[in-house]
């Protein structure tokens, strides 16, 4: 009875790893295609982190060269990093090749945007044209919706 027992935990054993390398072998093979699909997403991510670290850099040594107090490395890379957006949302629009919907990635870069110039310049201006870009947006996207 022990034979038995050990015939059958091994063959479970066996279907159980096979089963467990297909599925790594679809979970990966899904995030490969989905990246060379869309090598505009991964590229922006590595774009705005390498900008954040230039920001930060620069923002912490170049007021020792030139006095610059008023520049905040947070700020300027946030601010950065939504122009970084915002080239993006240019580029979907126009390459018909990456196009897909972009008002997530244009809220996102408000957000950023706003974070940053909020930051370098303060809330008091920033917040409200903020405001009004966003406001802005809406309603274009809403005048040019295709009926």
């Amino acid at each position: 009875m022990s034979e038995e027992w050990e015939y059958h935990g091994e063959k479970y054993e066996k279907e159980e790893e096979k089963s467990e390398k297909e599925h790594e072998k679809d979970e990966k093979g899904h995030w490969e295609e989905k990246w060379h699909r869309d090598p505009l997403s991964a590229a922006r991510w590595a774009i705005i982190l390498i900008w954040a670290g230039i920001a930060l850099l620069i923002a912490n040594n170049l007021p020792f060269i030139i006095n610059i107090e008023w520049l905040d490395g947070w700020g300027l890379a946030f601010a950065g990093a939504g122009v970084i957006l915002l080239l993006e949302v240019v580029v979907r629009v126009l390459v018909p090749a990456y196009r897909r919907a972009v008002s997530g990635i244009l809220i996102l870069a408000a957000v950023f945007l706003g974070i940053g110039l909020g930051d370098l310049f303060g809330w008091e201006v920033t917040g409200a044209l903020v405001l009004i870009a966003v406001g802005v947006g809406i309603l274009l996207r809403s005048l040019t919706r295709r009926r």
